[in-house]
């Protein structure tokens, strides 16, 4: 049967933001308790005493969670080249059998020039592109039978290649991406491959996101 402990820290480890406040000793702990009194009671099927989940609370131990910080700020600081790219539109279609036909003539199109940029993403339901500003009426004409999903312009890309140890080390996506969430950047599209991923945000944003790339490796 559960206990109280492995109840609060389930509870907590779902919510990494709180988890990190509290090992800085941001949340008060009493606070805390009370508001996930209802679910740590709900696990257990049985009424808790808010001092008990306030007990479990201190009882937390941050060795494996600041472990895991430390070995991620040390790839953080070998992050390499951040590479920007600005002038770009981003495409959602949903995806039908015509779409990948129509896919390949695109990057026809910009094999014809190897400064631009174009990134296409598949899902299962559909497929995002993201691309230079100049592609824009070529994707238009050419997807104009599509189904579009979603269309944003005036997009900025920021490419950060990692280091190979980032693929033996859990969580280094989430602590690039938690450095934007602080900072209320909205992350229009992540598009990673083995060693690179590249952060698309609005403009207006691409400044203050790269200051926050540069600072994880300096700092």
């Amino acid at each position: 049967m559960k206990t109280i402990q492995e109840a609060v820290e389930t509870t907590i480890r779902k919510t990494p933001f709180i988890e990190e406040a509290l090992n800085e000793k941001l949340i008060n702990v009493s606070s805390l308790a009370r508001v996930i009194l209802p679910e740590v009671a709900q696990q257990l099927k049985k009424e808790v005493k808010v001092g008990a989940v306030m007990m479990a609370i201190n009882r937390l131990s941050p060795v494996n969670e600041l472990r895991i910080r430390k070995n991620i700020k040390k790839l953080a600081l070998n992050l390499g080249d951040v590479i920007v790219r600005s002038d770009l539109c981003d495409f959602t279609f949903k995806n039908t059998p015509t779409l990948f036909k129509r896919i390949a003539k695109i990057l026809d199109k910009a094999s014809e020039n190897n400064d631009l940029f174009l990134t296409i993403s598949q899902g299962i339901f559909e497929t995002n592109i993201v691309a230079s500003i100049i592609l824009q009426p070529f994707i238009v004409e050419i997807f104009e039978e599509e189904n579009l999903i979603n269309n944003v312009t005036d997009l900025a890309s920021i490419t950060i290649k990692l280091p190979k140890e980032n693929l033996e080390q859990s969580g280094i996506y989430y602590f690039i991406l938690k450095q934007f969430a602080w900072a209320n950047i909205a992350v229009q599209e992540v598009i990673s491959t083995t060693h690179e991923m590249t952060i698309v945000v609005k403009e207006s944003d691409v400044n203050e996101t790269f200051g926050i790339l540069m600072d994880l490796k300096l700092n």
